[in-house]
């Protein structure tokens, strides 16, 4: 049972609380949230998160995309009633909002996935499991019910371990499996760069693969070949202790490694991790192992759109990875048009990178996206407030995106057309 007020009610509910002296457990407005978060988070924690390639000026022009495009209201429309409710891939969901696979989110509260997926599942939006999740999928869908969920897949080296991931999702009860495309290499991150931090070294955000059969049939081989770290370059003590890894995640993160294998397990993930030979041949290899939809992430080029659609895949996600990868990339939402236009309404587009509020759903909507997926601020939320910090930055996304439909003379999802905007300029 989902939990899914209108928009006045949880307006009301925020201004009732106030009579009684409670505000918000999180921030409303964006920057506030953000700030909010870099106090509750470690510097590496908050760099990791917040933290773009370069310069970081695709982070920024993802944000300054949106504010080329105005909304154009009309009045005197009945908006009394409003229905923000939609279809994809054969589910109905109450909104046209997904939760972006974020990885390593013990970064930001010890219970991590777990606490995402049960906000996702009180207010009924779906949660796209990463890859590099803090705890494993099991785990993870057990406490979302029949809530919906998809899982996101990085195709490393071993096609096995694909395989694997994807059989597991499959059991998890995951919906959609979304391949992210932009991260064959990791990008040049300042921020992270300049604190010498990488969390997978340190054994976080590998709960995916510490559980996976494959995996650790992996770890019985010989040493990976390749750019993982040798030992001596990794000293073991600045790995957590095999006993502070397993009281950190008693629900499982490390209970199927012996106590010599954490830093093996490290240079196993660094060593198949990705894999930067991936070419459109190899999407055959994954349609044939899994009857699921599935979405590319990562698209932003136009004739990339045609070739999705060409090799069979169900959907695609414009994304830039919110400007993590590429520094003077260009913005997912400027990429929106032209890759919703070469698509041709044969398969849903959905675009993520640079969301902040309802008012950037509605923009994206306008442009042909048929939902958006949401990254940093529910990982803001779960610094701040956890579980209930997460569902607070839902409703109040959901919110302001029913309010600003309503008060643009939209009913529905079907009037937010590319009339409702207009290019800034």
């Amino acid at each position: 049972m989902t939990d899914r007020p209108t928009a006045l009610s949880r307006q009301s509910d925020i201004y009732v609380g106030g009579v009684n002296g409670r505000r918000p457990a999180v921030p409303v407005g964006a920057q506030a949230l953000e700030d909010a978060a870099r106090e509750a988070m470690s510097e590496e924690a908050f760099a990791y998160v917040a933290g773009g390639a370069g310069s970081e000026s695709t982070v920024r022009e993802n944000r300054a995309a949106f504010e080329r495009w105005r909304i154009v209201p009309r009045m005197l429309r009945d908006v009394s009633a409003r229905d923000t409710s939609m279809e994809l891939f054969g589910e109905r969901l109450a909104a046209p909002v997904l939760l972006s696979p974020v990885g390593v989110l013990e970064m930001a509260h010890p219970e991590a996935d777990l606490a995402v997926a049960r906000a996702a599942a009180e207010t009924g939006v779906p949660f796209i499991f990463s890859s590099q999740a803090s705890f494993p999928m099991e785990d993870t869908a057990s406490v979302m019910g029949d809530a919906p969920r998809w899982f996101q897949l990085y195709w490393s080296k071993s096609d096995a371990l694909v395989e694997s991931f994807v059989s597991r999702a499959e059991s998890s009860g995951c919906g959609a499996i979304v391949v992210t495309l932009d991260t064959t290499l990791l990008g040049w991150r300042t921020r992270d760069l300049e604190l010498a931090y990488l969390p997978f070294l340190r054994g976080k955000g590998i709960a995916q693969y510490v559980n996976d059969p494959v995996f650790l049939e992996s770890l019985h081989g010989p040493p990976p070949e390749g750019p993982a770290p040798p030992p001596r370059q990794v000293n073991p003590s600045s790995l957590r202790t095999f006993a502070s890894l397993t009281a950190a995640h008693p629900g499982g993160f490390w209970k199927n490694l012996r106590r010599p294998e954490p830093l093996r397990a490290v240079q196993q993930f660094i060593a198949t991790y990705s894999r930067p030979s991936l070419t459109w041949d190899e999407l055959p290899f994954l349609r044939a192992r899994t009857r699921l939809p599935i979405i590319l992430k990562g698209i932003l080029h136009p004739d990339d759109a045609r070739r999705a659609v060409d090799a069979g895949m169900d959907g695609v996600i414009v994304s830039n990875h919110g400007g993590r990868q590429v520094d003077g990339s260009i913005a997912a939402l400027d990429a929106l048009p032209g890759v919703v236009e070469a698509v041709a309404g044969r398969i849903p587009v959905l675009m993520d990178s640079g969301i902040r509020g309802g008012v950037d759903v509605f923009r994206a909507l306008a442009l042909g996206a048929r939902a958006v997926c949401l990254g940093r601020p529910y990982v803001y939320g779960l610094a701040v407030a956890g579980q209930a910090g997460v569902a607070e930055v839902i409703r109040n996304l959901l919110a302001d995106f029913e309010l600003t439909m309503a008060l643009s003379g939209c009913r529905s999802l079907a009037e937010i057309t590319r009339e409702s905007i207009v290019r800034a300029g």
